[in-house]
């Protein structure tokens, strides 16, 4: 399998770093959060609403509500990952503090001689994605190398010595200055181009180790109506807001007792943050076509997410008797800053249908004993788009800007797909005492089949509801099918760690009627 990753442009790389199709998949690929109930049914809310995560699935949910609530949902998530590259198996476990839908619910009853029986609006937050995680991998490669990555940069370029001393300070360069990456001379002398010094052929042992943490937050600002008890229509305006960091460290060293070989290790280091604000619309009605079933679709436009990146890298190199040990960072190129990369991504848009059956479907809902809710959701991955921020932060490059986004636009066309969501589950409810099942399946985001990637759920809770008081107590199993690249090539096939594992989610929530 090959996936084409183009690196920056020669222009850029002494101000930016590059951006990858991996960095619009973080915002796009993520299993439903919401409140208690919400998890505890599997993530469906398209057609069944009267709960406050309506406000981030379907607003026209919020109809539902004739009076008002305050709701507060604090969760915890168990991370436990296992990997394999080229045979070899590793596990990590990671376990942090999250929160489901929390906010506000305010519902207003109309006029009687209104058609529209009742409004309302809400103001919520709810935790979209949680990027808590640790990811590490390691094995024995006699096909390819991280180091190989710089070559390609280098030889694309054309680059002269002294570009790869300056241009590539996050990177090449830094391979270049500890003598990674050298020279190559022909039978006359002369350079002809650059080489690695590391002994592919006889083979590395690999280890890839990520620390990652920060979350996908979502402000949204809903408003529904509800016609007659039978036709609800909402909207709500999405605030993404989004913080992302990662600590990595990778390293190759040589798999022979060769002391010969110019080669010992290398160890490469980043220090990576990413913030992001942005905005979208999310939109949708639900339709009560008989006494007992609800009908429910909407659509997520693409929210418009502005971006500011910042990294840090250092790299040490041990070749033997060829140059020793050798160490370079990028703040020693770069004035001691941080080097910084703006942009703007837009991220795919998603369309659900959705269907329930409520069993004594009445306008009082303490008097409704149970719900069956399915829904399908469609997400078109691969129309996530970069594009260049203002020329003028980015020291007015935009020519050349717009030449690299679209270059990696076409590889996310390229890289991924659109793929359904499938989610289903029910409540059954004695008096005050309720209990919740359900669960999901989330489909592959990758085009290229032979990346096995899914995600299922498993959940279920149970809740309580008296005197304008509720609590709800939730888990879900997810049982992940991922894919991780420690380095990605043009001019060989990539290898990757396959990923599996679980991650265990415990959602409270409660809330207040007043």
């Amino acid at each position: 399998m090959k996936v084409t990753i183009l690196a920056v442009a020669t222009l850029f790389a002494t101000t930016l770093f590059a951006q990858q199709p991996d960095y619009a998949l973080r915002t796009a690929w993520f299993t439903q959060n919401g409140s208690a109930r919400n998890i505890a049914t599997g993530g469906v809310m398209g057609s069944l609403g009267g709960d406050i995560t309506a406000n981030h699935v379907n607003p026209a949910g919020l109809g539902l509500f004739k009076t008002s609530e305050f709701v507060l949902s604090p969760g915890m998530n168990f991370n436990n990952n296992k990997f394999n590259y080229r045979g070899s198996d590793t596990t990590s476990a990671k376990n942090n503090m999250q929160y489901g839908t929390s906010g506000f619910v305010f519902g207003f009853s109309n006029n009687k001689r209104s058609k529209w029986t009742s409004n309302a609006i809400a103001v919520s937050i709810n935790q979209v994605a949680n990027y808590n995680n640790r990811v590490t991998f390691k094995g024995f490669n006699n096909m390819s190398s991280f180091s190989e990555q710089y070559l390609e940069e280098l030889t694309r370029d054309l680059a002269d010595t002294n570009a790869a001393l300056s241009n590539y300070i996050f990177g090449s360069s830094l391979a270049f200055r500890t003598f990674l990456i050298d020279t190559s001379n022909n039978a006359q002398g002369r350079f002809d181009g650059y080489q690695s010094m590391v002994p592919i052929s006889s083979g590395v042992n690999q280890s890839y180790d990520a620390n990652t943490n920060g979350g996908y937050h979502e402000l949204a600002l809903g408003l529904a109506g509800n016609m007659e008890d039978k036709m609800y229509v909402g909207g709500s305006l999405t605030i993404p807001i989004i913080n992302y960091n990662r600590e990595l460290t990778y390293t190759e060293k040589d798999a022979t007792s060769n002391p010969n070989n110019q080669f010992e290790s290398f160890t490469f280091q980043e220090s990576f943050s990413s913030r992001g604000i942005g905005m979208g619309l999310k939109l949708g009605t639900i339709y009560k076509p008989t006494e007992f079933w609800r009908v429910g679709v909407a659509f997520h436009t693409p929210q418009i997410i502005g971006f500011k990146d910042e990294v840090r890298a250092s790299m040490i190199a041990n070749t033997e008797s060829y140059a020793r040990t050798r160490s370079a960072n990028s703040d020693a190129l770069n004035s001691g800053n941080a080097g910084e990369s703006v942009y703007t991504l837009i991220t795919p848009w998603r369309a659900t249908a959705s269907a329930s059956f409520v069993f004594r479907e009445v306008k009082d809902t303490r008097k409704q004993r149970a719900f069956l809710s399915g829904d399908i959701e469609y997400v078109n991955y691969k129309s996530s788009r970069f594009s260049e921020a203002d020329p003028s932060e980015i020291g007015g490059l935009s020519i050349a800007g717009k030449d690299y986004y679209q270059q990696v636009n076409d590889v996310i066309k390229e890289t991924y797909r659109g793929n359904f969501n499938i989610k289903l589950g029910g409540e059954i409810k004695f008096h005050t005492v309720m209990f919740r099942l359900g669960g999901a399946y989330y489909g592959s985001p990758y085009a290229d089949k032979a990346l096995d990637a899914s995600r299922m759920l498993a959940t279920g809770g149970i809740g309580y509801r008296d005197h304008g008081i509720f609590i709800d107590l939730s888990y879900a199993h997810i049982m992940n099918n991922d894919v991780q690249f420690a380095y990605r090539l043009n001019d060989k096939p990539n290898t990757f760690a396959s990923q599996t594992g679980s991650r265990g989610t415990v959602m409270l929530t409660f809330g207040i009627k007043f």
